[in-house]
């Protein structure tokens, strides 16, 4: 009897748990339903001056917190909108029913979230809006907010996507968007628990990284990001590839958030490379619950930190800094200037041609000049460009001088060799004598 009894309890202690939210978790999707309404009224004319009056009454005066921070983050305005529901109208009513059925997903999205909280007990709470944007995210955050683009999210395989540019099809193609759903709200959430970003390809590459390893252990599920599953059928090349571009921030778009215009041509690698070099730490760790707040609670900003982070996975051929140092041996340099001495205070006014020797072949369609410390007024003015030699080592360019000036021009980083690698910039800075 006693037995039983004990049985009982815990079935009924089990379903309580399933049937009661664990956590406090705030999910708005009121925009969704303000967005049909305004389409249709904007659809059933043709007026668009009273469309945009719709968009702006009935969807964007209305927003949430959660709409006002998605438009300002990805630049969406009335006009955006109202170009968008006019251009693609299959697709707008093929995702129409499943954006309206947001709140059948939250309970599973709230246990996700739980989920997280399980193996990063500091989890702080963010808020999940649901909006609908115009195509340029499925999901991203502002402070602590998750915003999620249903119009992208919430597709299926019934959405239709003709219509669509060429560039955005592949996101609606290569996966089913709404099968990863509460993966992508947790992704989100783990970078509202994040430091602010450094301007670099390596913290970007740790940034979406930690977010899509720390949520896919949460749930326990393997990512939907296809460049994922690339990297690792490819890891040796890829990995080659990266650690050449990771000092070249020319080259970040390759990796991210953009289309990879290297031999790879696959985008989002950055994601791969960031997800295995959390994945390698992870493993090594023996503590896994101070892992995933280690990677968590990254400070961006801290180089040691990072650096120390990035070496102790092992996941890259060698340390960072002996990377730095076999990358820093191929930057191309300035070796000499024909004609004048650089830094020399007693120049010649009547030289009338300056020939600029690099360390390397340069690429023959790239150059740049830009003002030195001391301004337009005592830039060096090129009134003639010869050019490059024939073997790209050495670039030419006519000069008018005066007696008794300061002169400064900065040969910039927009000058590449032929191996796409940036020009250690250089500073001309000479003055000429009095006579």
């Amino acid at each position: 009897m006693i037995h039983k009894l004990i049985f009982l309890f815990t079935i009924i202690f089990l379903f309580g748990c399933v049937n009661q939210p664990l956590i406090n978790q705030k999910i708005v999707s009121s925009d969704i339903a303000n967005f049909w309404e305004a389409y249709d009224k904007m659809t059933s004319t043709q007026d668009t001056t009273l469309q945009l009056q719709y968009i702006n009454e009935l969807y964007i005066d209305k927003g949430t917190i959660g709409l006002q921070n998605i438009m300002a983050l990805k630049n969406y305005t009335a006009e955006g909108y109202v170009d968008a529901i006019n251009k693609y109208p299959k697709f707008w009513n093929s995702i129409r029913a499943n954006t309206l059925q947001s709140k059948d997903h939250q309970e599973d999205i709230v246990k996700s979230i739980q989920k997280l909280k399980a193996i990063y007990p500091d989890l702080s709470p963010a808020t999940i809006y649901f909006t609908i944007g115009i195509l340029r995210t499925n999901g991203t955050i502002m402070d602590s907010t998750v915003l999620i683009g249903s119009e992208m999210s919430f597709a299926d395989k019934t959405t239709i996507v003709d219509e669509l540019p060429d560039w955005r099809k592949p996101f609606f193609t290569d996966y089913n968007p709404i099968e990863g759903l509460e993966l992508l709200c947790t992704h989100e959430y783990v970078h509202t628990q994040q430091t602010a970003l450094v301007d670099n390809l390596l913290t970007y590459c740790l940034y979406e990284g930690v977010a899509e390893f720390v949520s896919t252990k949460a749930l326990g599920v393997p990512s939907e990001v296809p460049a994922i599953k690339f990297g690792k059928d490819n890891e040796a090349i890829v990995k080659a590839e990266f650690e050449k571009d990771l000092f070249i921030p020319q080259r970040t778009y390759n990796w991210l958030w953009g289309q990879n215009q290297n031999e790879l041509k696959v985008r989002d690698l950055g994601y791969y490379i960031g997800y295995s070099i959390c994945e390698n730490y992870y493993e090594k760790s023996k503590d896994k619950t101070l892992a995933i707040k280690e990677m968590i609670e990254l400070d961006f900003s801290n180089e040691d930190q990072i650096e120390a982070f990035v070496n102790t996975s092992g996941f890259l051929t060698d340390s960072l800094n002996i990377i730095y140092k076999n990358f820093e041996s191929s930057i191309p340099t300035v070796v000499g200037i024909k004609s004048l001495v650089n830094g020399s205070q007693d120049v010649d006014p009547t030289v009338k041609q300056i020939t600029l020797n690099f360390s390397k072949p340069m690429d023959k369609e790239n150059r740049g000049f830009e003002f030195g410390p001391l301004g337009e007024e005592n830039v060096l003015r090129v009134e003639k460009v010869i050019g490059f030699s024939e073997d790209g080592k050495s670039f030419t360019i006519e000069i008018g001088l005066v007696p008794n000036k300061q002169y400064q021009t900065l040969v910039s980083n927009r000058f590449i060799s032929v191996d796409g690698i940036p020009l250690k910039p250089y500073l001309i800075d000479f003055k000429t004598r009095v006579k």
